[in-house]
């Protein structure tokens, strides 16, 4: 069963960038470069299921992911469209793009490969979880609540994104973090679909992240054939936040050569 996700439309013509997130972000992370690209083209940035302010639902799995992400294609009657993805938002347009390529103009990878992982999120969670239970009435009080698991204060940072004030006054979170953490083997999961996407694709990783290391690139281009690989050196996972000007120039520099 899809559902109906949370989006954020630009509107303009032309052929439209989607924007997919990762684990634990939303839309909202991304309003920096969907400022800068909506003067070129119609962006739309979504909240993937159990994200930002789309339904709280079971499964996690990057068929329904992906599934959820083409009926809304439909429903704003977009026929084809770029795809950018990052990390969990990464698996999810590779399998949109395996189940109907033919809805994809790109795809734009951002530091995951189509494989199995194995990275760790349980002080993540318990962090969150503890959220959760000390109810903060301000945003210090919640960063001192998730410093108990969490000691990367940009890590942080970034999980206090998802915090809203609630009905009682205190700050929320407003991810279902019961169904993320239900579904989180899916996550970890490759891409779902089978075979290799043979559009345009550009992958971007970190040059200090181990997401996507030179070992894994045999199979990513199993995967992905025409895969143009952009490392950014200085810049770890979360590429985007850490080089934004870097990253914006080479998916705009991939985006413009599409459209040539």
């Amino acid at each position: 069963m899809t559902v109906e996700i949370n989006y954020l439309d630009t509107g303009g013509e032309g052929t439209p960038l989607f924007v997919v997130h990762g684990l634990l972000g939303s839309a909202d992370n991304w309003r920096s470069h969907v400022k800068q690209w909506q003067e070129y083209r119609r962006v739309v940035a979504v909240d993937l299921r159990n994200h930002g302010r789309s339904p709280h639902v079971q499964g996690m799995s990057y068929t329904a992911m992906a599934q959820d992400l083409l009926a809304l294609m439909d429903r704003l009657n977009i026929e084809r469209a770029h795809l950018l993805g990052h990390s969990m938002g990464g698996k999810v347009v590779i399998t949109l793009a395996r189940l109907a390529p033919q809805r994809v103009a790109s795809l734009i990878v951002a530091d995951i490969a189509p494989q199995a992982y194995s990275h760790g999120h349980s002080a993540v969670f318990a962090g969150l979880r503890r959220l959760e239970e000390g109810k903060p009435g301000n945003r210090r009080e919640a960063d001192e609540l998730l410093a108990e698991h969490v000691e990367e204060r940009t890590t942080r940072l970034f999980l206090a994104t998802n915090l809203q004030r609630g009905s009682t006054g205190n700050l929320e979170l407003r991810i279902g973090l019961d169904e993320i953490m239900a579904g989180y083997d899916d996550i970890m999961q490759a891409p779902a679909g089978h075979g290799a996407f043979d559009g345009p694709t550009l992958v971007i990783r970190g040059g200090k992240s181990d997401y996507v290391t030179d070992a894994m690139l045999p199979v990513l281009r199993g995967v992905l054939p025409r895969a143009e690989i952009k490392t950014l050196d200085e810049a770890g996972h979360w590429l985007h936040a850490e080089q934004p000007e870097a990253f914006q120039s080479a998916v705009s520099a991939f985006l413009d050569a599409q459209e040539a």
